[in-house]
């Protein structure tokens, strides 16, 4: 059975020995018209800040979370995202200063609907003003001010904590280095609203909620909030995890001490997902902090995304898990596509995992995405680079200040290469995983982004050279992403294996088979990556046929390592074709 337990699921209720607090003075201005007297906020901090303040660290909690995202020592709770932070991890607190604050309206220490009102003398429950993400984060910069610092090395946050990442950039565009956005969304989906409507619901129409002041009372409206926790848990997974657990003792559930349904397996599940969560979270608190979830809205197309980020000065990185429905990779591309358009330095990759919303606290997908968080906070060289005779020959092509879109990257080898001679706006796009976690622990820009969809992310002119090496034969539209790459892009060089050459006919016409020669031809035909076969003669007439421009063309031969002339058949006795291309006018 899949093994789904996340670092959430092992805390507990207990004390947080290592959390510390300040008090801001108010009145403090909330965004929707209303104030607070003053503010608390609890926060914990891992490592050391150093003499400049350049070291420091922002964690922002998702909706159940607390200050407490990793261990202080050995007899120590672990923490929530226990994988990602601590010593020598991929935020290291051996050289980093770790900031975590449990958010305004929060349970855990922070002013939030169980804190006691001044002016009443009692919590403040159902009459704590409505807040929002935009308030929590105000209190978090209050915060780094009373720390010293002025600039984060990096503000990271996962769902809820994504969105209070992005206000941080939105609203203090000179936050911080560093925007780190995993599984998250500008704007819930309506369906996503829905289960915490009815999440609200099942806790404020509990016969114990009290209208909201069950604080002195011997019961607390455990139940509703209970049931709005296992709303939340069905979210968070997936069908096929949930399919890959719950189905082989479907019916033989787990025996608990419990009010709720337990006839099936998930039932006995989600009975003590639900109650285990009342014992640490208050159910005003999850009123509070959803709504203002609810209500957080960056936009919904690319140009207000855009207007929101434009002044943002920092580099991003965003993850998405491909299973997860609660903020799908549709929504984390929508950033993507924004502060693309921008020229904003931003890398991006879609985790493949089968387990929802709920990935970015697993340890198993946590281990897919730590290297992309690692490898942004670490400094990288220019490393020597290895090209092959191609690459070399399109490296050439591509002057020293020019700018570069490589589609199809690979592990970025090309990039590496135009980085070290100087090259300074240059972004890969490729969808293979391991090549998009190989190029970005190399410090490149990467996205991961299927080329049969187009180039939406990308405006008009954007880059002097889009190139396409060795990617050609596998691209589905050939005709349409020939007409992105010269709208992206000034002039484009492709590269592509040339199916003509004569080692491939020699042995079609000997063998009877499917061309096989080694290089790019190895692959059986069953097993092949490849969607088109194209000869220097096919792509050719392609170009007469839509007008495009050939300004140069160099024709290769691998077995001979050596340039075939125009005049010599490159048809016949080149394996590799390169062309740069440019639109007719």
């Amino acid at each position: 059975m899949m093994d789904i337990v996340s670092t959430d699921d092992i805390r507990s209720a207990g004390p947080l020995p290592h959390a510390q607090s300040v008090t801001f003075d108010g009145p403090i201005p909330l965004e929707l018209g209303a104030e607070l007297p003053g503010v608390t906020c609890a926060y914990e901090t891992w490592g050391t800040l150093n003499a400049d303040s350049s070291n420091a660290v922002l964690v922002c909690h998702a909706i159940s979370g607390d200050s407490h995202v990793a261990r202080h020592d050995q007899n120590d709770d672990p923490g929530w995202w226990e994988y990602l932070i601590g010593p020598g991890k991929a935020i290291d607190t051996d050289r980093l200063f770790v900031v975590c604050p449990n958010v305004l309206g929060g349970c855990r220490g922070t002013t939030g609907p169980g804190e006691i009102d001044p002016k009443s003398g009692r919590p403040y429950g159902a009459e704590f003003p409505r807040i929002t993400i935009g308030d929590m984060v105000s209190v978090q910069k209050r915060l780094a001010e009373h720390l010293g610092i002025t600039r984060w090395r990096a503000i990271v946050g996962g769902s809820l904590g994504g969105h209070q990442a992005m206000t941080w950039v939105a609203r203090y565009p000179k936050s911080t280095d560093l925007c780190v956005i995993i599984a998250s969304s500008p704007r819930l989906t309506n369906q996503a609203l829905g289960f915490d409507v009815i999440a609200r619901n099942a806790i404020q129409t509990d016969p114990y909620y009290a209208g909201g002041q069950y604080y002195d009372q011997p019961q607390r409206p455990d139940t509703g909030l209970a049931i709005a926790r296992m709303l939340g848990h069905i979210t968070y997974l997936s069908s096929e995890v949930m399919e890959e657990k719950f189905d082989p003792d479907r019916h033989d559930p787990r025996q608990i001490a419990s009010i709720f349904e337990q006839r099936f397996s998930i039932g006995s599940y989600l009975a003590h997902q639900g109650q285990k969560f009342t014992t640490r979270f208050d159910a005003n608190s999850y009123l509070s902090i959803s709504m203002a979830m609810d209500l957080f809205d960056l936009g919904t197309n690319r140009l207000q995304l855009m207007e929101r980020f434009d002044e943002a000065d920092c580099e991003f990185l965003l993850v998405s898990f491909s299973s997860d429905w609660l903020f799908t990779p549709a929504q984390s591309r929508e950033i993507v596509n924004a502060l693309t358009a921008l020229d904003k330095p931003v890398t991006y990759a879609e985790i493949t995992s089968p387990r929802g919303h709920d990935s970015f606290l697993i340890p198993d997908d946590i281990e897919q995405y730590a290297p992309l968080v690692q490898a942004r906070l670490e400094d990288h060289c220019n490393e020597p680079v290895k090209l092959s005779a191609v690459e070399q020959l399109i490296l050439e092509l591509i002057t020293p200040e020019a700018s570069v879109l490589d589609l199809g990257c690979g592990d970025g080898n090309l990039l590496s290469a135009l980085r070290s001679r100087g090259n300074e706006k240059i972004v890969g796009v490729e969808v293979a995983q391991a090549n998009i976690l190989h190029a970005a622990a190399r410090g490149l820009r990467v996205i991961d982004y299927d080329l049969n969809h187009g180039l939406p992310a990308f405006i008009d002119g954007q880059f002097d050279f889009v190139v396409l090496s060795a990617t050609l034969q596998a691209v589905a539209n050939v005709e349409q992403l020939f007409h992105e790459m010269l709208r992206v892009g000034r002039k484009v060089i492709v590269s592509f294996p040339n199916f003509a050459y004569r080692a491939l006919r020699e042995d079609y016409v000997a063998r009877g088979r499917s061309p096989k020669a080694p290089g790019e031809f190895s692959h059986e035909w069953y097993n092949t990556p490849n969607r088109r076969f194209p000869s220097i003669a096919d792509v050719h007439d392609l170009c007469r046929e839509k007008g495009i421009v050939m300004q140069r063309e160099i024709y290769f031969d691998s077995e001979t390592q050596a340039q075939i002339s125009p005049d010599d058949d490159p048809n016949l006795n080149a394996d590799t074709a390169i062309l740069v291309l440019a639109r007719n006018g």
